[in-house]
């Protein structure tokens, strides 16, 4: 069974940065697409970063700017570098690939403070 594990998340000030950390069992990120998905208090689930198999990254906008996506494929291993933080960023983050697994890791939580 893939396993998700993401790591990273913490307290930070607005304007700060933070990376976040996938490991994955397997080589699930090397033949699909990947991305990072957040989940703010009381709302949806939703895709904020990916990546193509072919490298190509997408951004939702309000990220845009601020959160830049990449993967170690050899490493089996997905970051997503997050700056300029604001407190609307406070969410859990996950990693999965696109589109996404039913299974999903723990997540790690940012939270941002004004």
């Amino acid at each position: 069974q893939v396993q998700l594990v993401e790591s990273g998340g913490g307290l930070v000030q607005a304007g700060g940065s933070l990376r976040l950390s996938c490991a994955a069992s397997g080589s699930i990120f090397s033949i699909n697409g990947m991305g990072w998905y957040r989940q703010a208090p009381g709302k949806q689930r939703e895709l904020v970063a990916s990546v193509t198999r072919g490298g190509i990254t997408n951004y939702a906008e309000p990220v845009k700017g601020r959160f830049t996506i990449s993967r170690d494929n050899a490493k089996n291993t997905g970051y997503l570098q997050i700056d300029s933080l604001k407190p609307e960023d406070t969410a859990v983050y996950y990693c999965n690939i696109v589109p996404p697994m039913k299974y999903w890791g723990k997540g790690t939580l940012v939270t941002v403070s004004s």
